[in-house]
């Protein structure tokens, strides 16, 4: 306990020298550290297993809005057709395609939402953890296994390559049907990952894998049909072959 003391105030210099999200997560990581005993990479991974379990709400909120919108599109082509066939002007347009988002209750900005509040968390998260692998000395002897000082990059680079693996399989197991092209683009966007990655210290990896493996364990629940039903998420029907 005497040991983590000189933690603290190191924690509480660095956090008194960032902003309020970045301090708030740096307090976060160092109150399970001192509360737990635990390793940094450890207290790293529990304070994110539970912001990720708190963004719940929002995510399931989010895969309902997305889930709507999903639904809508066939009405929405449908519409537009039927307007460019009477020559419809663009106010009328306009007009009617508010409509048909109004009385499906989702907006096209409503998707944002989630990225609005996700984003920020995401990057404030990556910037705690960084400033603190940088300025409290006690993370050079934070981490386990090979990845004992968490202040310097893997020169094995298994972080890197576990991330990105973690990231594409998430995408290719947890990506609905009929997105292509989105789910081409994370493809290479997890192939860029090793190669941006390489240089960063061991500190981020200990919250990018567990965040990675909790949106694949996530995804993979949230696929079940039980599950979507049980939380009222709409589930898209499949029309029989003309």
């Amino acid at each position: 306990i005497v040991n983590d003391f000189p933690a603290v105030s190191e924690v509480a210099a660095v956090a008194a020298d960032s902003f309020f999200p970045v301090a708030a997560l740096q307090y976060l990581i160092d109150y399970v550290h001192v509360s737990t005993g635990l390793d940094w990479w450890a207290s790293i991974a529990l304070a994110t297993l539970f912001i990720r379990v708190v963004q719940i709400p929002v995510m399931i909120h989010q895969l309902k809005v997305t889930s709507k919108i999903n639904l809508l599109r066939p009405h929405m082509e449908k519409l537009q057709q039927e307007m460019e066939n009477v020559g419809m002007d663009h106010v009328e347009r306009q007009a009617k395609l508010k409509a048909l988002y109004k009385e499906h209750g989702v907006s096209p900005f409503t998707p944002l939402k989630g990225i609005l509040i996700s984003g920020p968390i995401f990057c404030s998260f990556f910037f705690a953890v960084r400033k603190l692998a940088e300025n409290v000395p006690s993370f050079k002897q934070g981490g386990t296994l090979w990845f004992t000082d968490l202040t310097t990059p893997d020169s094995l680079y298994i972080l890197p390559l576990l991330t990105a693996l973690l990231f594409w399989s998430t995408v290719e197991l947890n990506s609905e049907e009929g997105n292509g092209a989105v789910k081409w683009m994370s493809r290479v966007f997890a192939v860029l990952i090793v190669p941006f990655t390489l240089s960063l210290p061991k500190a981020i990896f200990c919250y990018w894998v567990p965040s990675n493996l909790f949106s694949l364990a996530y995804g993979r629940v949230l696929k079940r049909v039980e599950v979507k039903k049980f939380l009222g998420i709409p589930i898209p029907t499949v029309d029989p072959p003309s």
